[in-house]
C-alpha cells in the first residue's frame, strides 16, 4: 500500500496493489469505467444538439438554398474527421495501449507539450465558460417563451407580452447549483440520456411545425438561392455581416470537440476506446446533421427571409400554444443537462489543481458523507460546494449582462471552432503518426487548418459587430430572441 506521504502527493496505486480487488480498477488505477458507445453517443448528442439548432433557419436565410446547406455539410464533415483524429490521441503514444489522458488539455500536453499546451488550456476553458453562459441565456429565453406563448394565446398576437429574462436565469442557476454538487462526471450518464431525449423532442417539434407551415401554404414567404436580398431585406453591408455571423452560428452548432476526451474517458477499455469513440462520434454527428439540415432548410422554407433568430422562441409559431410550451420546456431540460456536460471539465480542472497545490488543506481535500433522501449517501466537500456555487452565480450574472442569443452563440462558435475542433487535433495527429513534413497528407491537413482559421476569423468579426449593434439598442426588460 502507499505511504501517507505518497497519498498526499497525488500517488495513484496500481490495480495489482489491491490483489483480487484490482478487478474493480482500470490499468491506470482508477475505478473501472463502464461507458459504452450508447452512453458516449448520448453524451455527444447532448453536447452537439443544443441551442445551435434553434438558429439554423436564420443562418440558412442569410446564405440561401445553396450556400446554407453546403456550409452545414462542410462543418459536419470537418467535425467528424477531426474527432476521429482526436479519438486516437486519448492514449499516447499508442492509440490502443498507450497512457491514458483524462482531459483535452492533457492530450495536448502529452502530444505537443510546452506553449501549445498552455494555449490549448486557455482556449478550451474560455470556450467552456462561454458555452455555460450561452446555455444560461438560451434556457432563460425558452422559459420566458413559455410565459409569452400563454400571454399571446390569452391576449392576442399583437400584445407586447414583455417579460424579463433575469428571474428565469436565476431559476436556471439555482438548478445548476444543486446539480453541480454531483462530484463525478461518470455519474452523469442518466442526465445526458434524459437531455438527449429532450433534444430529439424539441427538434422534432420544430421540424413538425415547419412542415405543417410549409404544407399549409405560405404564399407570402420569400426564399432565394442567395438568402436575404440586398435592398429588400438588408443593406449590402448588413448582408455581409449577417453571413459572417451565420457561419459562426453553424460552427457553434457543431462545438463538442472540447469535451470529447472527457467523454472518451468514461468508456470501458474493451473494445479499445478509440474505436468505440469513433463509432459514437459517427452516430452522434450523423444524427445531429440530419436534424440540422431538416430544421434549417424546412425552417427557412416555412419563414423565408424573415426567419427569426430562434424559431421556437422568436414566435414564428404561435399555435398550438401548448406544443410551443412543451418544446420550450424540453429545451430548458436539455440545456440543464448540457450545461453539466460542459461545466464538469472546468470543475475538475480547478479542483484537481487545488488539490495538487494544497495537499494538506482539509477544506479542499476532506470529504464528508451526507445522507440525502432518495439519493442515499453523498460525499460533500466544502471547497467543492463553495467554488461550484460561485461559478454558477458568476455565469448567470454575465448572462444577465449580455443576453443576446445569436450573437453570443456565433462568437463562441467562431472562437472555439478553429483551435479546438481543427488545429490541435490535426497537429496532434501529425505528431503522433510521425508524419513526414511536406508529404501529400501533411500539406492538405495544413491547408484545411488554414482555411478553417480564416473562416473562424471572419465569423468572429461578424458576431462582434452584431453584438456591438445589439448593445446599442439593448432594453433590459425586453425579452431577447
Amino acid at each position: 500500500m502507499a505511504t501517507a506521504s505518497e497519498k498526499n502527493s497525488m500517488y495513484i496505486e496500481t490495480p495489482e496493489a489491491f490483489g483480487d480487488a484490482g478487478k474493480n480498477f482500470d490499468d491506470d488505477g482508477r475505478i473501472k469505467r463502464s461507458g459504452t458507445w450508447i452512453t458516449a453517443s448520448a453524451h455527444i448528442i447532448t453536447a452537439v444538439i443544443g441551442s445551435g439548432v434553434l438558429s439554423l433557419a436564420w443562418a440558412i436565410a442569410q446564405m440561401g438554398w445553396i450556400a446554407g446547406p453546403a456550409v452545414l455539410f462542410a462543418f459536419s464533415f470537418i467535425t467528424y474527421f477531426t474527432s476521429t483524429l482526436l479519438a486516437d490521441c486519448y492514449r499516447t503514444p499508442d492509440p490502443v495501449h498507450g497512457k491514458r489522458n483524462y482531459t483535452y488539455s492533457h492530450v495536448v500536453k502529452a502530444s505537443l507539450g510546452g506553449r501549445k499546451f498552455q494555449l490549448c488550456g486557455l482556449a478550451q476553458y474560455i470556450n467552456l465558460v462561454g458555452v455555460t453562459i450561452g446555455y444560461t441565456i438560451t434556457a432563460s429565453i425558452s422559459m420566458v417563451a413559455v410565459k409569452r406563448s400563454n400571454c399571446f394565446h390569452k391576449h392576442g398576437h399583437e400584445d407586447k407580452c414583455y417579460i424579463s429574462n433575469n428571474p428565469f436565469m436565476i431559476i436556471f442557476a439555482c438548478i445548476q447549483i444543486v446539480l453541480s454538487q454531483i462530484p463525478n462526471f461518470h455519474k452523469l450518464s442518466w442526465l445526458s440520456i434524459v437531455a438527449a431525449v429532450m433534444s430529439f423532442a424539441y427538434s422534432s417539434i420544430g421540424l413538425g411545425l415547419s412542415i405543417a407551415k410549409v404544407a399549409g401554404g405560405s404564399n407570402h414567404v420569400r426564399t432565394s438561392l442567395t438568402g436575404v436580398e440586398v435592398g429588400v431585406d438588408v443593406t449590402a453591408t448588413e448582408k455581409v455581416w449577417r453571413m459572417f455571423q451565420a457561419i459562426g452560428d453553424i460552427a457553434f452548432a457543431y462545438a463538442f470537440s472540447n469535451v470529447l476526451i472527457e467523454i472518451q474517458d468514461t468508456l470501458k477499455s474493451s473494445p479499445p476506446e478509440n474505436r468505440v469513440m469513433k463509432r459514437a462520434s459517427l452516430i452522434g454527428i450523423l444524427t445531429t446533421t440530419l436534424f440540422y439540415v431538416l430544421c434549417g432548410t424546412l425552417g427557412y422554407a416555412a419563414f423565408g427571409n424573415d426567419a427569426p433568430g430562434n424559431f421556437l422562441t422568436g414566435f414564428g409559431f404561435y399555435e398550438p400554444f401548448w406544443l410551443i410550451d412543451f418544446a420550450n420546456i424540453c429545451i430548458a431540460i436539455h440545456l440543464i443537462g448540457a450545461y453539466q456536460v460542459f461545466v464538469q471539465p472546468i470543475f475538475g480542472f480547478v479542483e484537481n489543481s487545488s488539490k495538487s497545490r494544497w495537499p494538506e488543506s482539509k477544506i479542499i481535500n476532506t470529504e464528508h458523507s451526507l445522507n440525502v433522501p432518495v439519493l442515499g449517501s453523498l460525499n460533500v466537500n466544502l471547497f467543492r460546494v463553495v467554488w461550484r456555487t460561485t461559478y454558477v452565480i458568476i455565469t448567470a450574472v454575465v448572462a444577465m449582462m449580455f443576453p443576446f442569443f445569436n450573437d453570443f452563440l456565433g462568437l463562441i462558435g467562431s472562437l472555439s471552432f478553429w483551435p479546438l475542433t481543427v488545429y490541435f487535433p490535426i497537429e496532434m495527429y501529425i505528431k503522433q503518426s510521425k508524419m513526414e513534413r511536406f508529404s501529400f497528407t501533411w500539406v492538405w491537413l495544413k491547408i484545411l487548418s488554414w482555411v478553417c482559421l480564416i473562416v473562424s476569423i471572419i465569423s468572429a468579426v461578424g458576431s462582434i459587430q452584431g453584438l456591438a449593434q445589439d448593445l446599442k439598442k439593448y432594453q433590459p426588460f425586453k425579452p431577447q430572441q
